[in-house]
C-alpha cells in the first residue's frame, strides 16, 4: 500500500507523526476508512475504534471525540482522547465503567448529568473492548 502522512493530536500532544498506509475510524455517520490519495474529506468523531496501519502492521487504539481531515498533503485526527491497546489501564478503565453505571442510577433524573454519565460509560466500555484486542 502507499504511504500517505498522518498526523494524531491529542489535548496532550502528538500521538503520531509520520507515514500509515491506512486508517480507518468510527465518525459520527459510521466507520470511514482512509488511503492514499483519498479525496479532501471531514467528519466528526465519536467513541470508537481507529485502525492504523503502520510499515504493515496494524495497530488498534481507543478514540473519543474530535475530527478527521485529510487534505493533499496530510491527513489529521484531532481527538479529545487516543489511547493505544497497548496504553490502556485497563484496571482503570474498568473502574471507569463501574462508577459511570453507579452516576447513570444516581443521576436518573438530572438530563445533563445523566448525558455526562452516559457519554463516561461509553468511553470506558470502548476502553475496555480496544484494551482487550491489544497483542
Amino acid at each position: 500500500m502507499t504511504p500517505f502522512r498522518l498526523r494524531i493530536l491529542t489535548p496532550e500532544g502528538v500521538k503520531f507523526d509520520g507515514d500509515a498506509e491506512m486508517i480507518t475510524v468510527r465518525t459520527t455517520v459510521g466507520d470511514k476508512g482512509i488511503l492514499a490519495r483519498h479525496e479532501p474529506y471531514v467528519a466528526a468523531l465519536g467513541i470508537g475504534q481507529a485502525k492504523v496501519r503502520i510499515n504493515g502492521e496494524a495497530k488498534i487504539a481507543a478514540v473519543s471525540s474530535g475530527s478527521i481531515e485529510v487534505g493533499k498533503e496530510c491527513t489529521t485526527l484531532l481527538a479529545q482522547s487516543f489511547e493505544w491497546a497497548d496504553e490502556i489501564d485497563l484496571k482503570r478503565a474498568e473502574r471507569a465503567q463501574q462508577l459511570a453505571e453507579e452516576n447513570i442510577q444516581r443521576y436518573k433524573n438530572d438530563e445533563r448529568k445523566l448525558d455526562i454519565a452516559e457519554y463516561k460509560l461509553k468511553r470506558a466500555i470502548n476502553r475496555i473492548n480496544v484494551a482487550s484486542l491489544k497483542k
